[in-house]
């Protein structure tokens, strides 16, 4: 490892390219860095200085030695500093996975408010869906889970409170053939028509809302693409209410009473009790602002 003043040394004297110009700017007697310049010489058994041309430069050897040894430095100073973070409390890092119900942008006011801190820990956003959100806080895959869906399962350690709840609507589009049959609509009804549902990325099991036994599915990447999908009339199924209003209210998507209307889902924040580093703390403390919670829970309607 270099000291600071010898990767200086290196540095004015690539820079400048003469002994003297570089004993200038780091105010040192020339006879001084010459010494030093040929000390380092010694150490690694190499020659760093061409000192044959009339520019002083330096050789490939001292290249590499000038850009390793500032990469080596960058590193402990970001260590150092990694070390004091993690003594005063703060996460190295933070892994949030949010079921894909919910919408990232509505998170991008909190991480702005979280960058202010200065914490310096590094966040990783992600989504999971259904089962799968909850599978990635019992697989360590998440520190902090939002708006999982159904009740918490059995995961060591567990601590949860609720976001909110979720209304749904069954919505078709107008030029969907069920948008003209008599409500309310049957099991059988909807059974004969192809359901769009957002896939469940559970590893150990998926599963799926609103589907009828052997009811056509075309599976979607995202609840976005499944308002856009039902939209269009590639199929039917259930929406959150304040996602599609606006669609409701232009008819680019028309609600349907049904036999069997759907309960609200609650929706829950998650974490494991053996978790308590100040970045958790801070961001459990703003998901449970109800004005939060709710923009999270209704998101960004789509437009018509």
């Amino acid at each position: 490892m270099l000291s600071e003043d010898e990767l200086a040394l290196l540095e004015a004297i690539r820079e400048t390219g003469s002994l003297s110009r570089a004993a200038a700017r780091l105010g040192r007697a020339p006879s001084t860095v010459s010494h030093a310049a040929r000390q380092l010489e010694a150490r690694f058994d190499a020659l760093l200085f061409d000192r044959r041309r009339y520019r002083l430069q330096l050789t490939p050897a001292g290249h590499l030695l000038a850009q390793e040894a500032a990469r080596l430095m960058h590193d402990v100073t970001r260590l150092t500093r990694r070390v004091k973070q993690v003594a005063g409390g703060w996460e190295d890092r933070l892994h949030i996975v949010t079921d894909e119900v919910l919408e990232f942008e509505t998170l991008l006011p909190v991480i702005r408010a979280f960058d202010k801190l200065e914490s310096g820990v590094s966040l990783r956003i992600t989504h999971e869906v259904l089962g799968g959100t909850w599978e990635a806080l019992r697989e360590g895959r998440a520190d902090l889970i939002v708006g999982a869906t159904n009740e918490p399962p059995a995961i060591a350690q567990l601590r949860w409170f609720e976001l909110g709840r979720m209304d749904w609507v069954f919505a078709v589009s107008p030029r969907h053939p069920l948008a003209k049959a008599a409500e309310p609509l049957t099991q059988d009804a909807v059974g004969a028509h192809r359901s769009i549902v957002v896939a469940d990325s559970a590893r150990s099991a998926s599963r799926g809302y609103g589907v009828v036994g052997g009811q056509a599915t075309l599976a979607v990447p995202s609840m976005r693409a499944k308002i856009l999908a039902q939209r269009d009339g590639l199929g039917v199924g259930w929406l959150p209410r304040h996602r599609v209003s606006a669609l409701l209210k232009s008819g680019a998507l028309l609600e349907k009473a049904m036999a069997d209307p759907r309960e609200p889902n609650v929706l829950y924040a998650a974490w494991r009790g053996d978790h308590d580093g100040r970045a958790l703390a801070w961001w459990l403390e703003q998901i449970r602002q109800p004005r939060l919670a709710r923009r999270l829970i209704d998101g960004v309607p789509v437009a018509g």
